[in-house]
């Protein structure tokens, strides 16, 4: 390697910057930290077993196969990734970071990036979805699987385009002025810009849903009040958790960008404003799908034919186990965004 990438195989290079930013360099495991790590870990297998059982749901069955649940499938996927890269960044930090090469950082760094825009962007695809179903009462058919596809697609090469920016070279090695707090390798002007992004997508996310609850109240006025205290109360939850999640991480990135070097403490505790925006990951499938009626009992069939086995075999010839119900169309979340007086609402055979 040479010129700009001289430095990303250097051994020392971590370190320097590390000590250049921070006041301490903490290189000792404490048992809170310990302690720290196991939570982070366990929250993290609940992520990934959460969105798997999304997935095969969504795989499995047919009647799943439609716009909105391919988005849903998307966005779990992200989910489980983010979910996986958040332990490799948990068991490589700490001590062992100062251990690391440039382009291990980097990679450690990126990967949570990727798999955490790729959320996001999930989500905001979703926020689309919803609009063009709901606010222009229009339909995706099988015609528009390629359409569907080239937004998922698109999603994430934005997102590893994103993540990927600092290993292609904006960063701020050579350049310690330039670095930021929390992410020491990474150039402030390349934090502002990913903060910038994520608020646009929230921005318009909110804006979408505002738009679909003002055309459903103004275009169906005459529907009973629990109807749109329904749809009113799954698009409070969906914006509510999203900004409780996610604007703590962004406040501590514009004041990272904000703050001159060693000038802001609370700048060294930025793990736990990222550890929580993780949670965004473990609450997407409750808000998205768990509202789904439909959708919760194929979650749930996995498990409960584990559990019919076991009971066979503990019986051991007994009495046959319950079967599973058929699946029907009815959810909390569907009964929110029914309309009597439009059917265009349909989708496949659930309505969403």
């Amino acid at each position: 390697m040479g010129g700009l990438y001289s430095e990303y195989l250097s051994p020392s290079k971590v370190r320097e910057h590390y000590n250049y930013t921070k006041e301490t360099l903490d290189t000792q495991e404490t048992p809170s930290r310990q302690v720290a790590l196991a939570l982070i870990i366990l929250l993290c297998f609940a992520i990934v077993v959460e969105n798997l059982l999304v997935l095969i749901a969504v795989a499995r069955n047919s009647k799943f196969h439609s716009a909105m649940y391919l988005f849903l499938g998307n966005l779990a996927a992200s989910d489980l990734l983010a979910g996986v890269a958040f332990v490799a960044n948990t068991l490589l930090s700490g001590p062992v970071t100062l251990g690391l090469t440039p382009v291990q950082w980097f990679a450690r760094e990126g990967s949570a990036f990727i798999t955490l825009s790729a959320s996001v962007f999930s989500l905001l695809a979703i926020a689309i979805e919803r609009h063009v179903a709901i606010a222009k009462v229009k339909l995706y058919g099988s015609d528009k699987s390629c359409r569907m596809l080239l937004l998922i697609a698109a999603s994430w090469l934005i997102s590893l385009a994103l993540g990927g920016l600092p290993i292609l070279g904006w960063n701020c090695l050579g350049h310690l002025e330039a670095c930021s707090t929390v992410l020491p390798l990474y150039t402030k002007h390349y934090v502002l810009c990913v903060v910038t992004i994520f608020s646009v997508i929230l921005l318009a996310i909110v804006a979408l849903y505002v738009r679909i609850y003002c055309v459903v109240r103004s275009s169906h006025a005459d529907v009973a009040g629990p109807q749109t205290l329904a749809l009113l109360k799954t698009v409070t939850i969906v914006l509510g958790v999203f900004i409780v999640c996610w604007l703590p991480a962004f406040s501590i990135l514009l004041l990272d960008y904000a703050c001159p070097v060693h000038s802001c403490p609370v700048l060294y505790k930025a793990h736990y404003f990222f550890a929580f925006a993780t949670l965004n990951s473990l609450l997407n499938p409750v808000i998205y799908t768990w509202r789904s009626r439909d959708l919760r009992r194929e979650v749930l069939r996995p498990l409960q034919c584990c559990r019919r086995a076991a009971g066979v075999q503990g019986r051991r010839g007994g009495t046959p186990g319950h079967r599973l119900l058929p699946l029907r169309s009815s959810s909390s979340l569907e009964r929110g965004t029914h309309m009597p007086t439009s059917p265009t609402f349909l989708e496949g055979n659930t309505m969403v």
